[in-house]
């Protein structure tokens, strides 16, 4: 539930926080989609990473609402709170609800065996996705950050070590947020508040740097830390995106607060970073090539063997099919 009341803030939240800055900056600065750009073997192919992953994401509306639509038929439970009536049960333990369809069918529709396949399919791809973010929070801490900023020149076992470390800790520090997730009404609200958190002044941070060669290291962290403190004083001002530390100063709630909070974390970021560039050294130029876009060198920027590729394997191409079947689906959708 977004749970907007206000037409402005369903603006801001939903076209500007979600829209633009969250979705945006889940496919450039998500770790795990980066990384995998990164390990690439060429610019076309690393282009080619988002566009790629956008096709399976186009039908996971249909995932979701084709269980939903035969859990109405099939389940009982569901068949009575869609008729207004309220069940007891689900599993809040506060009465059967609609995010609850997806259990009720296995209960009812799986036989013993393929109950338990599924089940391990669930763990499986939990596991999955929480091997990828480990991963990717392992490597980002020991080399981009130990390695370059902390600890120098050192062996490859060294920095071999700091990431089994990494690994230990991103697993206890996943068990603890585990906790925390548990005092959301559903995990989609959880995700998206973190997103707004730390996604939207990361994009923010991310795409200035990128296009503007006047930003320094410096407004790049402090962009950082005052969008991320922005975002979530945001989400103390709602109504309850931190449950009874929330004041509710703002009328919004559920995942329209992490929306409002990504949109205001992005602005403040881009603000202060803009202000504190100006106030501060910028990097010498030939240092930018590479990272800022109008000082990389075209050639660097072209893949010269994607011209010989079949159109199916060339980026603009595939980039057209993916806009016009989304296109084609928000308009019949």
């Amino acid at each position: 539930m977004t749970g907007f009341d206000s037409s402005l803030l369903s603006v801001i939240g939903i076209v500007f926080g979600l829209g633009f800055v969250l979705s945006f900056g889940y496919w450039t600065t998500n770790f795990v989609e980066v990384q995998r750009a990164m390990a690439s073997n060429s610019i076309s192919a690393a282009r080619k990473t988002p566009i790629i992953g956008a096709f399976p994401k186009m039908f996971v509306p249909f995932i979701t609402i084709f269980p939903g639509m035969i859990a109405a038929v099939l389940v009982t439970e569901i068949g009575d709170i869609k008729a207004g009536e309220s069940v007891a049960g689900g599993a809040s333990g506060e009465g059967v609800a609609y995010n609850d369809a997806l259990l009720y069918l296995m209960r009812d529709v799986l036989p013993n065996g393929l109950l338990g396949l599924a089940i391990t399919g669930l763990l499986a791809a939990f596991m999955a996705g929480m091997a990828a973010n480990i991963s990717a929070f392992n490597t980002v801490l020991s080399y981009d950050l130990w390695e370059q900023y902390v600890v120098k020149d050192r062996d490859d076992e060294y920095y071999l070590m700091v990431g089994r470390i990494a690994t230990v800790a991103a697993t206890v520090i996943a068990i603890f947020t585990a906790g925390l997730a548990s005092n959301f009404s559903n995990i989609m609200d959880y995700l998206q508040a973190l997103f707004g958190f730390f996604n939207a002044p990361l994009f923010a941070t991310f795409i200035l740097g990128m296009f503007w060669k006047r930003m320094t290291p410096t407004a790049g962290w402090v962009g950082l830390v005052a969008g991320t403190a922005s975002a979530v004083a945001v989400a103390f001002l709602s109504e309850d995106t931190f449950g009874s530390a929330s004041i509710g100063v703002i009328p919004v709630s559920g995942q329209g607060a992490a929306f409002v909070a990504a949109g205001v974390a992005f602005v403040v970021d881009v603000v202060l970073s803009i202000v504190v560039s100006l106030m501060t050294a910028p990097k010498p130029v030939e240092e930018l090539r590479g990272l800022v876009y109008s000082e990389t060198p075209r050639e660097d920027l072209v893949d010269p063997d994607e011209a010989s590729h079949p159109w199916y394997q060339r980026t603009i191409p595939l980039a057209g099919v993916a806009l016009v079947m989304v296109v084609i689906l928000n308009v019949i959708f």
